[in-house]
């Protein structure tokens, strides 16, 4: 984001706005945290904020601050489409390609808004006034610290935007063990804890509240786990079937497909997740060293996301999911077993 975009930005934000803020469709702990984080912000200035998700997300995330004050896309169609199109400024945020917010797609597209993007994602998209796109980053959480930094209002960071970016930071990083976390992440961490955000508490809160279906649930997706030890690749299942068994609530299936990492030389980590509501395959793809599976993603399963953490969806059956998937991996056996 160049100086020039900043001073815009700046000029825009000096007067009170009719401001909306979007996270991509089954937002995760780095859409939440950053949209709450942002919108804590922004009503410091007296703006008109609203927070608008494609659909819900995980119980996990619900005690954050303000996040009673989230409107949920798909159970309030009319309100949120008459905030976008009266908004002023939309900004979007964790997800730079409208079809990331599912139904919404059309309705962002159509407002007349300023649009700013805040993302680390790979390949954005040009829709946007302002762009901060930035892949080396460890998440969009770290980037509105940035964001606000770059405002020249990192003063006005306190506990309850701190601990909102601390939660994005924290999950998108896997507790600060991915190869995004960075020294500069520590530094912007650091600030955090120094405005308040109790990391013991936030960890506990996040990772610690497990029902007792859920831990069946992962104890199912561990019995289901498959190795492919000539393309260094493991894979976990779960059907419908087994979802409904477990009583599956969204957030459930978080971070799972790390286990299927952690096996001893695997460099490869897969999940498909059956969904019959919407009728498709969830995917969610891991790696360590340089495989892409950003680029694995967006050629066979119609996805996207960074070099080693990357989602995508398959319209075939389960089944036929995992057929295609082994079918392909000879293609990378090479490279899978250079890393």
């Amino acid at each position: 984001m160049t100086k020039q975009d900043i001073t815009g930005i700046k000029q825009l934000l000096s007067t009170p706005k009719k401001i909306v803020i979007v996270p991509h469709k089954n937002p995760d702990g780095d859409a939440i945290g950053s949209t709450l984080g942002l919108y804590n912000f922004l009503i410091k200035g007296n703006h008109k904020v609203k927070v608008i998700t494609p659909n819900d997300y995980p119980h996990f995330l619900k005690w954050l601050p303000s996040e009673d004050c989230i409107l949920k896309y798909d159970a309030n169609k009319t309100v949120c489409e008459d905030l976008i199109t009266d908004a002023d400024i939309i900004f979007t945020l964790d997800f730079n390609a409208f079809h990331r917010t599912g139904n919404m797609e059309s309705i962002l597209s159509e407002s007349d808004a300023i649009k700013i993007m805040i993302d680390h994602h790979q390949a954005p998209d040009d829709y946007a006034t302002y762009t901060f796109s930035d892949v080396s980053m460890s998440s969009t959480c770290e980037m509105v610290y940035h964001f606000i930094d770059m405002l020249g209002d990192a003063d006005s960071i306190d506990k309850t935007i701190a601990t909102c970016l601390y939660v994005g930071i924290m999950t998108d990083t896997g507790s600060f063990r991915f190869s995004s976390t960075s020294s500069q992440t520590h530094h912007v961490v650091a600030q955090l804890l120094e405005k308040g955000a109790n990391n013991s508490e936030i960890h506990n809160k996040i990772y610690d509240t497990n029902s007792y279906e859920r831990l069946q649930l992962l104890g199912c997706a561990l019995s289901n786990l498959k190795v492919l030890p000539e393309s260094r690749t493991a894979y976990i299942t779960l059907s419908q079937q087994e979802l409904n068994r477990f009583n599956y609530k969204k957030g459930d299936t978080e971070g799972v497909v790390n286990y299927g990492l952690s096996v001893n030389n695997i460099v490869f980590g897969a999940i498909f997740i059956e969904d019959r509501q919407e009728g498709i395959i969830k995917i969610s793809l891991r790696s360590k060293g340089d495989f892409s599976v950003n680029e694995f993603s967006r050629a066979h399963f119609n996805g996207g996301g960074h070099t080693n953490a990357a989602g995508g969806k398959s319209h075939l059956s389960l089944e036929d999911t995992v057929a295609k998937f082994i079918s392909i991996l000879p293609s990378y056996n090479k490279a899978l077993n250079n890393e």
